[in-house]
């Protein structure tokens, strides 16, 4: 197998519109998106949107959207279902080659001759009987209302190649049936597209799930038929649920929209994507570039990996927790989420979803208020004539709390707790040294002297 050698690595990330992407197939755009980014090369989108029938426009704009949320848009995008002529013209030069031949088999004939392999003990791969046909049987089947399906002739050899996360890979093409790649209705199936994309967008790399191994072994007889050199190849490990059951973007399990509106943050579930099932340790990243620099093909486990959705959520507090202004301050502007920096580096620390951070603001800048018990009303009045005038700053606070603490000779919880309800209305939260100069000296003092 040749490899494809250039200084501009091309990627490409390739699922099917026909349902919502969940975090599995994250995980592989993810890796061909960020390797891309990191090689100073392309990241495609490619919809391979040839089956009709089940491709729909809303699972190609939802796949998009995805992606721009992960912050991974491609470089470039490109539809299958645009460039079925290329396909077919080549289909016709494989015929000519006599690397594509006509079956006629139908799908209930083809399980029975599988039953009976079986029950030989024998694989049950293909026979090649429609090799045998002549002109003659061909023109009676077809007289017959047959029409045929189209397969692909291997080589019958080993086919090699060095796997970015395998390692050293054979494959014996000879313990395949020659696949189908053209249906009896003319419609092409995934492996002949794949491959003439791969050669007319010029990618190098392509890094998939580990279900795809046997498909490369024939994909690469397909390169080579065409005279074209194969790219790099590199598949990882599968996701599965907590209960070891694989993710279906069928049954929605994990979706990147699920995951979205329950309030994930995106560098979250990309952290989560890329690292479990690795031997990288899972923490939060503070940004794509530090995720960049953590991705390791050889760090990928050979096993499934179990993924957890419960570690998604406390790993978007983590993230949060971590996040400088300049990388949400546009989303909490578009929130109405004021308090610039300094409302941000007071609350961050407290929130297990950005929504939260809406909630602290309507706390600093709302006119609620919340009367203390009448066992602290001694307390709020010494906190009130003690409040310092402003301009406050950084010592305003601890200045304010040691006067008050003389003041009313309480110290410890019973000094904190209630200063605490009656500025904020809540048990815990933000240190009230950092909120004091956000909430202001007549906000303050509304709240320590409201009445019941």
């Amino acid at each position: 197998m040749s490899h494809a050698a250039t200084s501009h690595p091309v990627f490409r990330f390739a699922p099917s519109p026909t349902g919502l992407i969940h975090v599995g197939n994250a995980r592989t755009a993810l890796l061909n998106a960020l390797l891309a980014r990191r090689g100073g090369g392309t990241f495609i989108l490619r919809l391979d949107d040839t089956d009709a029938a089940r491709s729909r426009a809303e699972f190609a704009d939802a796949i998009a959207m995805d992606l721009d949320w992960l912050g991974i848009p491609p470089d470039r995008t490109e539809r299958q279902s645009d460039r079925l002529g290329l396909y077919a013209a080549a289909a016709e030069k494989l015929k000519a080659m006599g690397r594509l031949y006509p079956a006629y088999e139908s799908e209930e004939e083809l399980e029975l001759k599988r039953g009976l392999q079986r029950a030989r003990g024998l694989p049950p791969v293909y026979d090649r009987a429609a090799l045998a046909l002549t002109d003659e049987d061909r023109a009676r089947l077809e007289a017959e209302g047959r029409r045929p399906h189209w397969r692909f002739r291997l080589d019958h050899g080993v086919v090699s190649w060095e796997d970015g996360v395998r390692g050293p890979q054979q494959v014996d093409t000879s313990s395949l049936s020659d696949p189908v790649l053209v249906r009896a209705d003319g419609t092409f199936l995934y492996t002949l597209p794949s491959v003439l994309d791969d050669i007319d967008f010029g990618v190098t790399d392509v890094v998939r799930g580990e279900d795809h191994v046997t498909n490369t072994a024939v994909q690469i007889e397909i390169f080579e038929a065409f005279g074209a050199p194969a790219p790099r190849f590199a598949h990882h490990n599968l996701f599965t649920l907590p209960s070891g059951e694989g993710l279906s973007k069928r049954l929605g399990h994990l979706s990147l929209r699920a995951l979205r509106e329950a309030g994930n943050e995106p560098l979250a579930v990309a952290a989560a994507a890329v690292l479990v099932g690795t031997s990288e340790a899972l923490g939060p990243v503070a940004s794509l570039a530090d995720l960049t620099g953590r991705v390791d093909l050889s760090a990928i486990s050979r096993a499934p990996a179990r993924f957890d959705p419960q570690e998604i959520v406390t790993l978007t507090a983590r993230t949060l927790h971590l996040l400088p202004y300049e990388a949400v301050a546009h989303r909490l502007e578009n929130t109405g989420v004021g308090g610039g920096e300094p409302f941000w580096l007071a609350v961050r620390g407290n929130l297990a979803c950005l929504a939260d951070a809406f909630d602290w603001w309507r706390v600093v800048d709302g006119d609620q208020v919340w009367p203390a018990e009448a066992q602290d009303r001694p307390l709020m009045e010494a906190a009130a004539d003690h409040l310092p005038p402003e301009p406050w700053d950084a010592g305003t606070y601890g200045a304010w709390i040691a006067a008050v603490k003389t003041a009313s000779g309480r110290s410890g919880k019973a000094l904190f707790r209630p200063l605490r309800l009656a500025l904020t209305g809540r048990d815990t939260g933000p240190e009230l040294a950092a909120l004091l100069p956000l909430l202001g000296r007549r906000t303050v003092l509304a709240r320590l002297k409201a009445e019941a």
